[in-house]
């Protein structure tokens, strides 16, 4: 209680004139009780806030709870999935290798070819040339001392 309710007690009531002592209404007691079913009707609704407020709680926990989970399936599909779509992304890399080393090959059999080619053409004066220095030294060991 306030010290101004509280002097509000001793003050006089009534007209001007003879003075009457008496105690003045309570008004806070009057207040509470114009407020107490307000107040009630506010409790009520502060629980069914409070129940709504648990109920959403809830239902985002369940939603969480599924979310993950459908996250862990997406992630383990698509780990499943993986190494089909590296392959599948792997696939025309291989491809332009595997083109790019047979045109090697083949370069590399043509060069091959060339240097056989010229191999065979020359061949025969190498053999000439041989026999000729073969037959050089023996021809001229038969002149004596």
């Amino acid at each position: 209680m306030s010290l101004r309710d509280f002097l509000e007690r001793f003050r006089p009531t009534g007209t001007p004139g003879a003075a009457v002592t008496g105690v003045p209404p309570d008004r806070t007691a009057e207040r509470a009780a114009e407020l107490a079913p307000a107040l009630a009707r506010l409790t009520a609704v502060q629980q069914e806030a409070a129940r709504i407020r648990a109920a959403g709680l809830e239902a985002a926990e369940t939603i969480r709870q599924d979310a993950g989970r459908e996250a862990e399936s997406i992630v383990s599909a698509a780990r499943e999935q993986a190494p089909e779509v590296r392959h599948q992304a792997a696939e025309p890399v291989v491809r332009d290798a595997l083109r790019e080393t047979d045109a090697v090959r083949a370069a590399g059999d043509r060069a091959a070819d060339a240097v056989r080619e010229r191999g065979r053409a020359g061949l025969p004066s190498l053999v000439d040339d041989a026999v000729a220095q073969a037959l050089r030294p023996a021809a001229g060991t038969g002149t004596g001392p």
